[in-house]
């Protein structure tokens, strides 16, 4: 019975990795970059959690609900700032095994929709406490995970 649940999160992984990649490559038309002076970020203002924004731009906003809808519930809350930091909140049902992985499929998929700049993806356990951050360099073209 365990083997079986093990194996149904390892397969959903890869599924939603698959999604993220294929979806992101044959995606619409890539993101202009917006004038971030214009945008006010919602964290910013007196706001509770439940009303701050899934992203502090239009694309953000777009793509913190993509990926929220996207996940099959491994992902319950997301949220894009500047266009260049996308933080997510794992559901209980993602293993530890299972967190590096999926940060490497949202690496992959943001900077796919963010393209030529650096992104760092923040995971959150669903107590909402930061577990893993993985830092792009669009220069060298390398993920470091912290």
């Amino acid at each position: 019975m365990i083997l079986i649940q093990q194996s149904r999160k390892i397969l959903t992984a890869f599924v939603l990795i698959l999604i993220l990649t294929l979806t992101t490559a044959c995606g619409g038309g890539t993101v202009t970059e917006v004038d971030r002076t214009t945008t006010p970020s919602a964290v910013g203002r007196d706001v509770t959690y439940a009303e701050l924004e899934r992203g502090n731009t239009p694309a953000g906003q777009t793509f913190g609900n993509w990926v929220v809808q996207t996940s099959k519930g491994l992902v319950t809350d997301a949220f894009v700032r500047d266009n260049n930091k996308l933080g997510v909140v794992i559901s209980p049902q993602v293993s530890p095994n299972e967190v590096r992985p999926l940060a490497n499929s949202l690496v992959q998929g943001f900077r796919k929709n963010f393209p030529n700049q650096d992104v760092k993806v923040l995971i959150y356990a669903p107590d909402k406490k930061l577990i893993l951050t993985a830092d792009y360099v669009a220069q060298t073209n390398q993920v470091k995970y912290s």
